[in-house]
């Protein structure tokens, strides 16, 4: 026999040794599972996260669409009016309407970019709230590992329920 192989056989052993040890001595490993997405669809302080975002940004998103449907009441009285207007008040009218689109379209994004930022924030804040949580759920429950993404999770180790529960009494008790 090959000698590299002898030694290969000779560790293999050991380890098979150390696996097939008896089962009482190894401990349970405890696994949960929380569904972020739910968390944030059912969890009270996501909730109040997203009334407050609307809130925040509702006037702005009515002056917007008040903005777009003016425009857009402006492009068609231009196309309607257009053949019967002077070169020189056809240009001006259409120069106006370019203006008053990329007036638009300039504050649509800063309105995305500005709903978006503080989104972040607040989602941020809940993350790290519901964070703590699953955190103290696991070490109240002895787990020894939480995931937040899988393939597949048999339903008993789903925590999400315990989360929720969790994060909206921690809302109600003004916890932050």
């Amino acid at each position: 026999m090959n000698p590299m192989l002898r030694a290969a056989g000779a560790l293999l052993i050991p380890v098979f040794a150390l696996v097939g040890g008896p089962a009482h001595a190894q401990e349970t490993f405890r696994i949960g599972f929380v569904n972020p997405d739910r968390v944030l669809r059912e969890a009270q302080p996501a909730k109040a996260a997203q009334a407050k975002l609307e809130s925040e940004f509702l006037k702005r998103e009515k002056d917007l669409t008040a903005q777009g449907e003016g425009l857009k009441a402006a492009s068609e009285k231009f196309e309607r009016e257009a053949p019967t207007l002077s070169e020189s008040q056809r240009v001006a009218r259409q120069r106006a309407l370019v203006d008053q689109d990329r007036d638009f379209q300039r504050r649509r994004r800063e309105f995305q970019e500005d709903l978006n930022a503080r989104k972040n924030e607040e989602l941020q804040q809940v993350y790290e709230r519901a964070n703590r949580v699953v955190k103290q759920v696991a070490e109240a429950e002895k787990y020894d590992a939480i995931l937040q993404e899988a393939i597949y999770i048999n339903p008993k180790h789903d925590i999400t329920e315990k989360v929720i529960k969790a994060l909206n009494a921690s809302n109600s008790a003004g916890g932050k």
